[in-house]
């Protein structure tokens, strides 16, 4: 793990957390989902949790209370998450098979390949490469 420099996170308990009622995370939990998940705001880069917050018409803190309490994760990881997840999705699809990681991190809203390495990493504990070549093996060995 010390490859990608990735650290576990210790947990601690913000006292903002508590201020929001259940509803109102409720309610902001699919409105978040909806701009992130439905209309694809993952893929891009510059689309903050501030930027979030403002389409919104809430703060940042509301915005943090949400994505930690209901998806048990920071902003920046959520995103990566459905980032990811794409990637993944775009790794095996033959019609980009072409294309090098460096295009698929671009495709899927990270700045650089290292944060896109890292996170994906993370996220499946072999590299993206590792990932496209062990799962094209088993296509191949699907159709036989």
């Amino acid at each position: 793990m010390a490859k990608y420099n990735i650290k576990e996170k210790k947990e601690k308990e913000a006292a903002y957390r508590a201020l929001v009622s259940p509803k109102v995370m409720d309610e902001l939990k699919e409105k978040i989902l909806n701009i992130i998940l439905i209309q694809k705001k993952y893929k891009d880069k510059n689309y903050s949790a501030a930027k979030l917050a403002e389409d919104l018409g809430t703060n940042t803190r509301y915005i943090s209370a949400v994505v930690n309490v209901r998806f048990h994760m920071n902003y920046t990881s959520l995103v990566n998450k459905y980032r990811i997840e794409e990637a993944m999705a775009l790794l095996v699809d033959r019609r980009y098979k072409d294309l090098n990681m460096e295009d698929i991190s671009d495709m899927v809203g990270f700045s650089n390949r290292q944060s896109f390495y890292a996170s994906f990493y993370k996220i499946n504990g072999c590299t993206p490469r590792a990932y496209k070549i062990s799962h094209m093996v088993g296509a191949k060995t699907k159709k036989r």
